[in-house]
């Protein structure tokens, strides 16, 4: 079975055995259902695709550009709705799933218009004659996400593989698989050809791997855990696909005396907390100046306090739940032995709860850690929660080396106004892209990606195209 519109999703009460209930992490309700798929669901999927290929291939950019123009209005449109839909599967506040559906229409809106960018390139020389270089969609894709931002990251993948000419294969998280389904049943409404963009539901270990050793598929992108990512990378290679990886991070900030202290600070809270810490490229790590680091923590603490925890559809919430009962036991247990192991202090937070209670949801405390040891559990390990170390330098030198101690490289950033600092910083931090004086920020024209155990290719930008496009040369002897 192959999910191509929404209404593939059941309601809750409908569930059969072979389902997987879709849970809404604030309450334990149920959101809604969908299909148990098996490996099989993949062979039918490159099936379905293979016979609208063509066509889809050999349309010019800008017909398809009018498609992704047209599904972007139709996310527009029902933006209040989906948004709805995305907080109650995945938990994030209602203002901030509002944000996420607007960005993964700004994203289609960005391929649109530059999906005549797709042709190759003409040259002549003296010697060889005419050179000419084709460029030719890859084929049938697949694409594996994670729960957090399901919605971007599902725009991250299918905008630039559709623009290019190909059909894409999406295997979303099962805990957070109906806002995906909904984004596709725009695209379709745009026009889209039925098994261009195809949904499919399951477990990773069984319909993620499928995708991964399909020799149909001829390009994967993943985005998740770095364990899970070698896992993909090694099934894909004796096929020789195309990889794509976004992998964890452990983001550092590092806050220079000379920087704007207060804005440095609501930098920090921001760029940790929103999401409720779910983020790869959350700030992870604050590394701060040891002259100004007490007045820096204040302004954090102070943040940190007028934050609200609740269910993501209340008004006036900053921080909903974690996103399953898993990740919040893990997390508990880096904090648990960060402290207890003599790691850091424990400034405020640490509670698997919410602040007014014990709650039914998956919540956490925003939860600050000072004097923090670089060798942590919450710093050697990704930590994927409301959690923020900060850690103090007595220099520039050590904050770098500090920046470079883990084996993560996906972001950093710098705040300064200094621009030696920032040449520096921007030189030696290994990183895939560094924030100066912001944090998180990735707008669709710009490429995305990570280094080291962060991954490999980039998502984004006009770089992205080219993950999803082969390229042919051919000499022509006049």
């Amino acid at each position: 079975m192959v999910i191509m519109e929404p209404t593939a999703a059941q309601p809750a009460g409908s569930c059969s055995g072979d389902d997987i209930r879709v849970m809404n992490p604030a309450t334990g309700e149920a959101v809604g259902t969908v299909p148990r798929m098996t490996a099989s669901a993949v062979d039918d999927a490159v099936t379905t695709a293979a016979p609208s290929l063509p066509g889809w291939a050999d349309r010019t950019g800008a017909e398809r550009g009018r498609v992704l123009f047209g599904a972007a209005a139709l996310v527009r449109a029902g933006q209040d709705d989906i948004a709805r839909l995305l907080t109650r599967e995945q938990g994030k506040p209602l203002k901030e799933s509002r944000n996420e559906i607007a960005g993964f229409a700004r994203i289609l809106e960005y391929y649109a218009s530059i999906s005549g960018q797709t042709g190759g390139e003409y040259g002549h020389s003296s010697q060889y004659g005419h050179a000419i270089v084709s460029r030719h969609p890859v084929g049938i894709c697949g694409a594996v996400i994670p729960w957090n931002m399901p919605a971007i990251i599902m725009g991250w993948k299918a905008g630039p593989a559709l623009a290019a000419g190909n059909a894409l294969i999406l295997k979303p998280a099962s805990t957070a698989p109906l806002t995906c389904i909904r984004l596709a049943d725009c695209l379709h409404q745009a026009g889209l050809p039925p098994g261009i963009l195809q949904v499919l539901t399951g477990p990773g270990e069984i319909v993620g791997e499928a995708i991964a050793t399909h020799p149909e598929i001829r390009a994967v992108s993943f985005t998740g855990e770095t364990a899970t990512g070698r896992r993909v990378a090694s099934l894909a290679a004796p096929l020789f696909k195309r990889v794509t990886l976004e992998l964890g991070g452990s983001d550092p900030m590092i806050i220079c005396r000379d920087a704007d202290l207060t804005a440095a600070a609501t930098g920090a809270v921001a760029g940790r907390f929103y999401n409720c810490g779910q983020t790869c490229t959350a700030i992870k790590r604050v590394l701060v100046d040891e002259v100004v680091a007490d007045d820096v923590i204040r302004k954090i603490s102070s943040a940190i306090s007028s934050l609200k925890v609740g269910n993501g559809l209340t008004p006036g919430v900053d921080l909903g739940p974690l996103h399953s009962e898993r990740q919040r036991d893990r997390l508990h247990s880096q904090v648990t032995r960060t402290v207890e192991g003599g790691y850091a202090t424990l400034e405020q937070g640490g509670l698997p709860r919410s602040p007014d209670g014990p709650g039914e949801g998956h919540f956490y405390t925003p939860t600050l850690l000072t004097g923090v040891n670089p060798d942590a559990p919450v710093v050697q390990e990704e930590v994927f929660g409301p959690v923020l170390p900060v850690i103090s330098f007595s220099s520039l030198d050590e904050a770098v080396t500090l920046a470079n101690s883990t084996g993560y490289g996906l972001g950093a950033s710098v705040w300064t106004h200094d621009s030696r600092i920032i040449s520096r910083v921007c030189g030696e931090v290994k990183a895939g892209i560094v924030w100066v004086n912001q944090h998180l920020k990735i707008p669709p024209e710009v490429p995305f990606g990570g280094t080291r155990m962060s991954g490999t290719g980039r998502e984004n930008g006009r770089n992205a195209l080219d993950q999803y496009l082969e390229e042919k040369t051919i000499l022509i002897r006049p």
